[in-house]
């Protein structure tokens, strides 16, 4: 692999953001369902069946990256748990930003320690700017009603989760060969064993909900692999920490489907918040 340069090229940008925003769709698709429960086994189900074919059709990932694989799909079942916990009682517009916007200050500390992967004064801005503006919009949202302190500590606990697992993961691609194939066999597992524990708690239940919105995890679970995919491809090719900061400008997409699709509150703050993170976008690629 070529020697990194610590900004991205408009082709990676471009990639990340197509990344964040098909990351948005699947998690309102769980968060606007009755049961978040049975939405996230309805979307890891539909993860299976798009990753089974998918991988189907890819090489093996090289076996210098299946300890990273492994341990990834243990880091994923904390990942959907978390997840589901920060989901229950409280607002996306609280918890999306709080996971996401805590992950990338977290990822890049550790990215430096560990894989020596230091971005310039301009990606460090950008990064922080980006951590900002979702942060300044999860505050905003504290204030809602539906502010309360379990979603809160989920929330907090998936972006150390999501930190763990970015780092993981964007190591794991670079050894596997294959950015999209690794993707493939760390989500299809996950799901397995999402799936497996599910209908040994409610089968009938579980198989009933399937049958009924089978579409809706068929979009959701297609979005999960497209989404985690691009950015770990993203990973082979650019710094983890510029790539992670950048991939959390979901909260843009996020926020508008907060909007228009769950019907939540829109407040000057979250023009602030967006404007924050467009700047950060902005210095992550010109710096």
């Amino acid at each position: 692999m070529e020697k990194e340069v610590n900004t991205l090229s408009l082709e990676i940008m471009l990639v990340v953001l197509v990344g964040s925003a098909l990351h948005a769709i699947w998690n309102t698709l769980i968060k606007s369902g009755s049961d978040i429960l049975l939405d996230m086994v309805l979307v890891t189900t539909g993860i299976a069946g798009v990753t089974a074919l998918v991988v189907f059709f890819l090489p093996l990932p090289r076996s210098d990256s299946w300890g990273c694989l492994a341990i990834s799909v243990l880091i994923h079942q904390a990942y959907f748990g978390s997840l589901m916990l920060a989901y229950r009682g409280a607002d996306l517009s609280l918890v999306y930003p709080i996971m996401r916007g805590t992950a990338p200050v977290l990822i890049t500390l550790i990215a430096a320690v560990m894989l020596d992967e230091r971005p310039s004064w301009g990606g460090c801005a950008g990064i922080l700017l980006v951590s900002i503006g979702v942060l300044v919009l999860a505050a905003n949202a504290s204030s809602s009603k539906g502010a309360r302190l379990a979603p809160v500590a989920f929330a907090l606990l998936n972006a150390g989760v999501i930190a763990a697992g970015t780092l993981v993961d964007g190591y794991g691609a670079r050894l596997s060969g294959n950015a999209f194939s690794y993707t493939g066999w760390v989500l299809l597992l996950t799901a397995i064993l999402i799936f497996g524990g599910a209908t040994a708690w409610r089968c009938g239940l579980v198989i009933r909900h399937i049958r009924g919105g089978w579409k809706k995890g068929i979009i959701g679970g297609g979005c999960t692999y497209a989404s985690y995919a691009l950015a770990l491809w993203a990973m082979t090719h650019a710094p983890i920490a510029l790539v992670a900061a950048l991939r959390e400008s979901s909260i843009v997409f996020t926020g508008v489907a907060a909007l228009f699709v769950l019907r939540e509150k829109f407040s000057a703050w979250r023009y602030v918040s967006i404007s924050l993170i467009t700047a950060g976008a902005v210095a992550i690629k010109v710096f």
